[in-house]
């Protein structure tokens, strides 16, 4: 029974701040309520007895987009532009989008009414790091490998047009000492 209250209660928060985040018109209160959201996702997890996912959520989301989110906001908008109209004309195919997806996810939703689930929530983060440490350590090291290399290769690639020393620097323009020969001094 207490599990059902807070799963509720953590899903009505989740929402209210989910709407927030589209509705208010100041950005910084927007940032503040996504992280209330993602939050509230976190909660959500962990009612379900997915802690690890609880804890990754908190990690990823609410520790590092939220709060990366926030820090543009502040470092980045001036004051003007924290207030801003975050409506658009395509309002209508947006609710209507939004009314088909819930009818199409409340049709499916249909099917599993009657069923509940038969075990009770254990936690998961000692079985996820068995499955990472032990049977999978290879792969996810071999994973971590690649991600390694791609992110070197993003950064060579980024930097591949930079790399003009003075040699290769333009002429000033006007420059005030024309050489002998020069095109300039030539021009009657």
């Amino acid at each position: 029974m207490i599990e059902q209250i807070a799963f509720y209660s953590l899903a009505a928060v989740t929402l209210v701040a989910a709407l927030l985040v589209v509705t208010l018109r100041n950005v910084l209160h927007s940032a503040l309520s996504l992280g209330l959201c993602l939050f509230g996702v976190a909660g959500i997890f962990a009612t379900l007895g997915a802690d690890f996912v609880a804890a990754s959520q908190v990690l990823v989301y609410v520790g590092g987009i939220a709060l990366l989110v926030l820090f543009v906001v502040l470092l980045a908008a001036r004051h003007s532009e924290l207030v801003l109209r975050q409506t658009n004309q395509q309002w209508a195919a947006g609710l209507f989008i939004a009314g088909a997806t819930l009818w199409g996810m409340s049709r499916y939703i249909a099917a599993y009414r009657g069923l509940s689930a038969t075990t009770e929530a254990h936690p998961t983060t000692r079985d996820i790091a068995q499955l990472l440490l032990k049977d999978l350590a290879v792969p996810f090291e071999l994973i971590s490998l690649v991600l390694l290399v791609a992110l070197a290769g993003a950064i060579l690639y980024s930097h591949q047009g930079k790399e003009e020393g003075p040699a290769d620097a333009p002429p000033p323009a006007g420059n005030p000492d024309p050489g002998p020969g020069d095109p300039a001094e030539e021009a009657p």
